[in-house]
């Protein structure tokens, strides 16, 4: 399957100090005077301020809007309204046949509507919206819309219990390190490991919380494919205010013989797909290191030689101090299995292909407002001719160009 069709398929830690004032001691008085009170405690830090919403996740360094809009419907509760607005304009070098020299589009248009507290609960996300990705053709926003999700990408109700809770309808999924849209993540174009994982899935997805860990199961159909033979888990470990460990892991339990312009077939059909991620978050630094496996053995009910892919990524943010500014940059390494002579499936640049990437992207906000530009580049090697990049499919490396600008509100 050619990695240039893979877009189809598939979001600021601040610190306040307080400063405590010196008083003089009045002079004593002739008569004995009473015991002067104790000097007053220096007032406590300030705490960060956060938003009532949290939802979509935001991996950083953009922040969401603190303060959304927000009214009370009677008998039901209070409802918050958000949204994201952002344009995009990026170029590669090489590019493919039929590419723009530079693309320029409005690469995310989308309204959050949602309620947060009670026992019951929602999420709505509504609009327009693309999914760049490093190493691959980018794909207009409307196309992107009207191939994959459609114009309520994710939508989900919710019901909670305490330290439980279960969600059903269309779910951002439980794999890998980086989230569906721009805006969520560190970098304004998506990984080669993302770009191995589903990305939204329609389904039931079950959480519970004891203290420091935190487990999430569901059952749902994979790389959106309308039928529900995906399960995938993640248990989390909060280690302490700046180390986390997640385990994740899913699979197709089944067989699922077709494919979409939303629903890789060989992907969908992953026997194994598994995560091991680190986070790491300390003043103005915030890590994450993981590792990735997936499988496509239930391939081979589809006539497709089981094939795998092996990868590792860090994506590493710098909150410069005192600015608005932050620095990000993501270093990655896959590889896929076989050989272009076995018949094992293309999973990145031709059968048996290896790639890396680089990306490192500066990160301007003020208030709801952001800029950043980017530079990427891909290397791959033992490639297939018409599978990798430039006019022919020949080159063995691409860089990008890119800037996004745009509001959170």
């Amino acid at each position: 399957m050619n990695k240039k069709l893979y877009p189809l398929y598939l979001c600021a830690l601040s610190l306040c100090a307080a400063t405590a004032r010196s008083q003089t001691a009045p002079a004593a008085p002739a008569a004995p005077a009473a015991a002067a009170p104790a000097a007053a405690a220096p007032a406590a830090p300030a705490a960060a301020p956060t938003s009532p919403v949290s939802t979509p996740s935001m991996e950083g360094p953009l922040a969401v809007n603190l303060k959304p809009e927000s009214f009370d419907v009677p008998d039901f509760g209070k409802i918050y309204v958000s949204g994201a607005v952002t344009a995009i304009a990026l170029a590669d070098t090489p590019s493919a046949t039929g590419e723009k020299g530079v693309y320029g589009d409005l690469s995310n248009a989308q309204v959050f509507v949602q309620k947060v507290d009670g026992a019951f609960q929602f999420f709505l996300d509504a609009g327009t919206y693309s999914f760049p990705t490093v190493g691959v053709t980018y794909l207009s926003s409307g196309n992107t819309n009207s191939a994959t999700f459609g114009a309520l990408p994710v939508g989900f109700v919710k019901y909670v219990n305490g330290n439980f809770s279960i969600e059903a309808g269309k779910l951002p999924t439980l794999i890998g390190a980086e989230y569906g849209f721009t805006y969520e993540n560190m970098n304004i174009s998506r990984g080669l490991l993302w770009n191995q994982e589903p990305l939204i899935s329609r389904g039931v997805q079950a959480n519970y919380t004891a203290g420091p860990v935190a487990f999430n199961v569901s059952w749902n159909d994979g790389f959106y494919s309308d039928r529900f033979n995906w399960l995938t888990g993640a248990a989390t470990w909060t280690i302490n205010s700046s180390n986390t460990l997640e385990i994740v892991g899913g699979g197709n339990l089944g067989t699922t013989d077709y494919g979409t312009s939303a629903t890789p077939e060989i992907l969908n059909n992953d026997k194994d797909i598994y995560n091991l991620i680190y986070s790491y978050t300390s003043g103005a630094w915030t890590a994450q290191a993981y590792f990735q496996y997936a499988d496509s053995g239930n391939a081979t009910a589809i006539g497709v030689k089981s094939t795998s892919t092996t990868g590792g990524g860090v994506l590493v943010n710098y909150a410069v101090p005192n600015t608005s500014w932050n620095l990000s940059a993501r270093v990655e390494d896959i590889g896929s299995s076989g050989s272009a002579t076995d018949g094992s499936a293309n999973l990145l640049y031709g059968s048996g292909s290896k790639a890396w990437s680089l990306t490192v992207t500066p990160t301007y906000q003020s208030g709801v407002f952001f800029t950043r530009g980017e530079f990427s580049i891909v290397g791959a090697s033992s490639t297939t001719r018409g599978d990798a990049f430039g006019k022919t499919g020949s080159s063995t490396s691409q860089a990008r160009f890119a800037i996004e600008t745009g509001i959170l509100f």
